[in-house]
């Protein structure tokens, strides 16, 4: 796609133009914010603006257009999430992004963010305003990987600003490959962002590989300290000169990193499974409404119209009314499974989707596969009721971190009790993040720990990394060995054994973008322990689980979660899951009646993590005080 790249003159900026080249995209102009009087810095949490009188001379280095805003207003919204807000500097963006639109038929915006969601939630609102793509390839690197990267790929940047302990005036003007020795050594000491992600220092650029004929030179140049502030910073002034052209040899990080590409080498292929593909028909799906310990659950909401869109218009409808009935609207929604007849019909059920939660900051997370429902579509959701800060991750950039999502729904949504943190995780399929595209090799191994790096990431990025439960879907039961294998590994190799039996892995018939596998699940945190459990680690689990819920299932896992519990199980009794407490996820590869209150989704397959198969399996929640 054509793009725009936002630049201040800094490293992150630049570096990040090399790798949206690399993957193809094509940069027709760059933009920058200024500060509107003949400032060298302003108080933007947002903007590097040091060095900012040098960057008309960008242009010429590029062989591009340079297009410019002064910044009228001030950082005035500082949430995290950013909604449009009069006179704040993030308007001044819009308009200057504007600009290069009329001119310009761009798809992309380049944004250098690493570790700032800050900054990348306000490039992304923006896009989303002008239609636009956000490109953000640097995001969630680590630091010192993309510095030794940075400073081999031929960047010249140097320090223009210090404003750090252990960083002096003495630093200015050095290049980021002669810092890098001192920047590590500052981590280690002062935990210092070895990228200045903590606004540590500041760089500017003055040759690149993307610089093919010209490049900058100091002309003059004057330190200036603040000694109140303890900043320094170069005020300087620049030429261009000419340069020979070099090549743009970007290295792109692998799509699996280290420990996950070495669990992949050493997984063998599977065995040819015949098992039946075919999915018995549930010609019922009871809707059913439960309150539990201040979650709304809705399950099983269909509707009888044979249209797609009129399908999921009426389900929604009817959602919109069980919602308000319990004063809540779908900002309180944590998490949505959808069930439907026909995958080729998801850009439909997006589309009305699309309209009902594109206007939310983070909507709910959300799984989404095909199987064999009565009606189009299936809708069930997790509400919550008394939850007023809403946290979560809904990250619209492409990276190479994980994929941003193809709907509107957030990667993960948080919710937070008196006793502990549970975070949903949504479907993630073997995307490609840097490309949105499924990978190319039939190596079932690279698509099953594709997605559990994914899943990782999400559950490390939103800091909620204990695993509650996770659901792995397959389109061939063959996939189902390799999926069960590679969560062994997984989990011994990366979780240190925790989650092992915390596994459901079921047969659909279809995954978004004809993926075969995707999985998706809840992790969690416990913020305080009863009394009970504060004894030795060892015994926790066992006594809440003495405590708790008695099962006959052939064979369950129960784990405390502060005054929760949560049970994964297997069984081959329909009796067993008769008038089952709290609310119960049921796969089932029968024809069923279950008492109300239960989510059922009819599948081919069910194994637990050994492999062994079952006719039910499923998810049971539970309350102390239910």
């Amino acid at each position: 796609m054509k793009f725009v790249a936002l630049i201040s003159g800094g490293k992150d900026s630049f570096f990040n133009i090399q790798h949206c080249i690399a993957q193809g995209h094509e940069l027709v102009a760059v933009a920058n914010l200024y500060p509107q009087e003949n400032l060298d810095e302003i108080d933007s949490f947002m903007f590097q603006t040091v060095g900012h009188n040098v960057i008309n001379h960008y242009g010429e280095c590029l062989g591009v257009p340079v297009y410019r805003q002064a910044i009228h207003g001030g950082s005035k919204n500082q949430e995290l999430e950013y909604s449009v807000t009069e006179d704040d500097e993030i308007e001044d963006l819009y308009l200057l992004l504007q600009k290069v639109c009329a001119h310009h038929d761009i798809q992309g915006v380049s944004c250098g963010a690493i570790l700032s969601s800050y900054q990348r939630t306000r490039v992304e609102n923006v896009c989303g305003r002008l239609g636009l793509t956000s490109l953000a390839y640097l995001w969630q690197r680590d630091q010192l990987e993309l510095m030794t990267e940075m400073s081999n790929s031929g960047l010249d940047a140097r320090l223009i600003k210090v404003a750090a302990i252990g960083l002096t005036a003495s630093d200015l003007g050095k290049s980021i490959t002669q810092m890098l020795p001192k920047l590590v050594k500052l981590n280690q000491m002062y935990e210092v962002h070895i990228c200045g992600e903590g606004g540590e220092f500041e760089t500017l650029v003055f040759d690149s590989p993307l610089f093919q004929h010209k490049r900058l030179e100091i002309a003059t140049q004057e330190i200036v300290t603040d000694t109140r502030n303890d900043v320094s910073y170069l005020r300087l002034q620049v030429k261009v000169v000419p340069k020979e052209p070099v090549s743009l040899d970007t290295v792109q990080p692998p799509v699996l990193d280290g420990l996950f590409s070495s669990l992949e080498h050493s997984t063998p292929q599977p065995q040819q499974d015949n098992s039946d593909n075919s999915v018995i028909p549930t010609t019922t799906l009871p809707t059913s409404v439960k309150r539990v310990n201040g979650y709304l659950f809705v399950s099983n909401l269909t509707s009888n119209f044979e249209g797609v869109e009129e399908c999921m218009n009426s389900i929604f409808a009817e959602l919109h009314k069980i919602l308000k009935e319990n004063r809540l609207d779908f900002g309180s929604i944590q998490h949505i499974e959808l069930l439907v007849s026909n995958m080729d019909t998801f850009n439909s059920i997006n589309k009305v989707y699309s309209e009902v939660f594109s206007s939310y900051f983070l909507p709910p997370s959300r799984v989404c596969v095909e199987t064999a429902v009565p009606t189009p579509v299936s809708l069930s959701c997790t509400a919550l009721l008394l939850r007023p800060k809403r946290q979560g991750i809904h990250i619209r950039s492409v990276s190479y971190w994980a994929p941003h999502n193809i709907g509107p729904y957030s990667q993960s949504i948080v919710d937070e009790s008196e006793t502990y943190k549970l975070a949903t995780i949504s479907g993630q399929i073997p995307l490609v993040p840097a490309t949105m595209t499924l990978s190319s090799t039939s190596d079932n191994s690279l698509s099953s720990y594709l997605c559990m790096q994914h899943f990782h990431r999400v559950k490390e990025l939103v800091q909620v990394k204990e695993i509650g439960a996770a659901v792995c879907f397959v389109t061939d039961p063959t996939l189902a060995q390799v999926a069960t294998t590679s969560w062994k590994s997984y989990i011994q190799e990366v979780e240190q054994g925790q989650g092992l039996q915390s596994l459901v892995t079921v047969q659909v018939t279809g995954l978004p973008k004809a993926a075969d596998v995707e999985l998706s699940g809840f992790t969690f945190e416990v913020k305080s322990r009863h009394e009970e459990d504060s004894e030795d680690e060892d015994n926790q689990e066992d006594k809440f689980e003495a405590a708790g819920p008695r099962f006959l299932f052939e064979k369950y896992h129960t784990q405390a979660i502060g005054d929760m519990t949560s049970t994964v199980f297997f069984t081959n009794d329909a009796n067993h899951l008769q008038d089952l407490p709290g609310q119960v996820q049921l796969y089932t590869t029968t024809e069923l009646q279950v008492a109300s209150g239960v989510q059922i989704v009819p599948v081919s397959n069910v194994w637990d993590t050994t492999g062994s198969r079952y006719r039910y399996g499923g998810i049971i929640k539970t309350w102390k005080t239910t």
